[in-house]
């Protein structure tokens, strides 16, 4: 079961990063003077994709605490990586972002040092 926490924080994870970025253009640069600033956030917050991904955030925090009493920090955390890995992959194919060898090979060596650090375990 505790993997499940840890896919659940995963998952939360991700999509939270995904649909935060898929709606930002929508609103634009973040303004310079400190009023406009409180406005924009404002606005972002009232988004209901916006906030579905606050709540996402939030949901990760309950899965990751689940997770936390099931494993090592330093067991679990290692996977964390894998958000790298799969947000690289939905917005290459989705959001249509630059996908080269620098960051197949980041990304790869992160992959290798979650296989790596789960032996220990």
């Amino acid at each position: 079961m505790g993997y499940v926490y840890i896919f659940g924080t995963i998952f939360f994870t991700v999509y939270g990063q995904l649909i935060i970025k898929w709606r930002m253009p929508n609103y634009g640069h973040l303004p310079d003077g400190s009023i406009e600033k409180i406005v924009f956030l404002l606005k972002l917050f009232l988004d209901p994709f916006i906030l579905s991904g606050f709540v996402s955030a939030f949901l990760a925090s309950m899965f990751w605490m689940a997770a936390m009493t099931k494993f090592e920090l330093s067991y679990a955390y290692p996977f964390m990586g894998l958000t790298f890995v799969i947000v690289f992959l939905f917005s290459t194919l989705f959001m249509g972002e630059n996908f080269n060898l620098y960051k197949l090979i980041g990304l790869s060596l992160i992959v290798l040092g979650i296989i790596i650090t789960s032996k220990g375990y």
